[in-house]
């Protein structure tokens, strides 16, 4: 590109020796009649490489498949590059120009020197825009952290294009720049303290997979639960069940925990674990009568004519006196009520028959005996789930008295006592 700009000044300079307004006048009606001319065909070469470097990515971007020359015209990547070529061409001929306006020269070169600068680096800006969008129309980078690895470059890139900028406009050298601002890092340091935190747990959380996009996060500390809808170097986003939105510090994901939901969404179906208390005085031995009205539970019939020939064999092998219920072995009914709720489960069609399931008896408490329900769905759907869940435990609270169990609720009384 720069050959093509010295090729344009050289067949343009004629221009400024015909009109006798090169350097051999020192007037300052020259000086202006200069920058002026110089503005003038500036911008008459900002006019021809515009419409024909927006006109040519405008062609090739409707011929190609690709949606990345799209999103690059989309940017106006082509119109900054058209801004870029006459800022060089002026900036090649300023020290021409001007060279007998010493001050002048210095002025203007310091300014399109900075000016060209941002521009490349507003360029950069917009291909690396380009890039995300292309790359979040993949599936396979949709969930990764690309605004977070476009911001750690363009920071990057930044402080390079600074550095550039403060030496031209003092005339320092970058290496004495550089020895300038190694001293005062720690006042950098604490300025953008949440920035650089920001830059190591966005490097952290990519490497180490902890979030993605379209995770579902919760996070107590911040009051989000639900799903990450965007990663950047400060902050992370998160959409909440009721719509509302979080924004979470990126460098909390380092330091704090939270818990991504992402494993259950990925396995074979979303855990069920739930328990009912029952009644610790309800729980009693079983009599015969009451086995036979039990029999007929088409779920447990089978069950408790094998039990009841195991039992009478080894309480007839044994000699036991079963005048009292308590001696040897026997069937109560919470323990009949468990395996009854167990074959429910293996029957039950909402419910990934091959991942654990069972219910299981957990420590007594001052509330009677939690009776829990351990499985999975199938459908890990939120709404789903919470319909598989509820028509399972309809089922058992409405099967309780069937076994002349009682579940434990707070007396009413209590409620009106003063």
């Amino acid at each position: 590109m720069y050959k093509l700009i010295e090729k344009i000044f050289n067949f343009l300079y004629p221009v400024f020796r015909k009109w006798g307004l090169g350097s051999s006048s020192a007037s300052y009606l020259s000086l202006v009649l200069n920058i002026i001319l110089l503005c003038v065909l500036a911008y008459a070469i900002y006019v021809v490489f515009r419409l024909i470097l927006v006109t040519i990515m405008a062609v090739i971007a409707q011929k190609t498949k690709t949606k990345f020359d799209d999103l690059l015209v989309t940017n106006k990547t082509a119109k900054y590059i058209a801004h870029l070529i006459p800022l060089l061409f002026i900036y090649k001929s300023v020290p021409i120009i001007l060279d007998r306006f010493e001050y002048w020269e210095g002025f203007f070169g310091k300014l399109v020197g900075i000016y060209i600068v941002i521009l490349v680096l507003w360029i950069i800006r917009t291909i690396f825009n380009a890039l995300r969008d292309y790359l979040k129309l993949k599936p396979r980078y949709s969930d990764k952290p690309i605004d977070s690895f476009i911001q750690v470059i363009m920071i990057v890139l930044w402080t390079v294009g600074i550095t550039v900028i403060i030496s031209k406009l003092f005339d320092i050298n970058q290496k004495e720049l550089l020895t300038i601002l190694g001293a005062v890092s720690a006042v950098i340091i604490l300025i953008f303290r949440d920035t650089i935190l920001g830059f190591v747990s966005s490097v952290q959380v990519s490497i180490n997979d902890m979030v993605r996009i379209g995770d579902w996060i919760t996070m107590d500390r911040f009051g989000a639960d639900g799903d990450v809808i965007e990663i950047n170097l400060a902050s992370v986003k998160v959409r909440n069940f009721d719509n509302t939105t979080t924004t979470i510090p990126t460098y909390s994901l380092s330091s704090d925990s939270f818990q991504n939901w992402r494993g259950m969404l990925n396995s074979d179906g979303r855990r069920i674990k739930r328990h009912i208390l029952i009644k610790t005085s309800s729980i009693r031995f079983l009599e015969e009568a009451e086995l036979s009205d039990l029999k007929k539970i088409h779920l447990i019939s089978d069950y408790i004519d094998t039990r009841k020939l195991e039992i009478d064999e080894y309480n007839a092998v044994n000699k036991i006196d079963k005048s009292i219920a308590i001696n040897g072995r026997n069937l109560t009914n919470l323990g009949l009520f468990r395996k009854y709720i167990t074959e429910y489960l293996f029957q039950y069609p909402g419910l990934n028959q091959e991942m654990l399931m069972l219910c299981r008896q957990l420590q007594s408490t001052a509330h009677g005996v939690p009776l829990e329900v351990y499985a999975f769905a199938h459908d890990k759907r939120f709404e789903n789930y919470e319909y598989i869940m509820s028509d399972i435990f309809d089922h058992i609270v409405a099967a309780v008295g069937y076994f002349d169990l009682e579940i434990f609720e707070t007396s009413t009384e209590n409620a009106f006592k003063v």
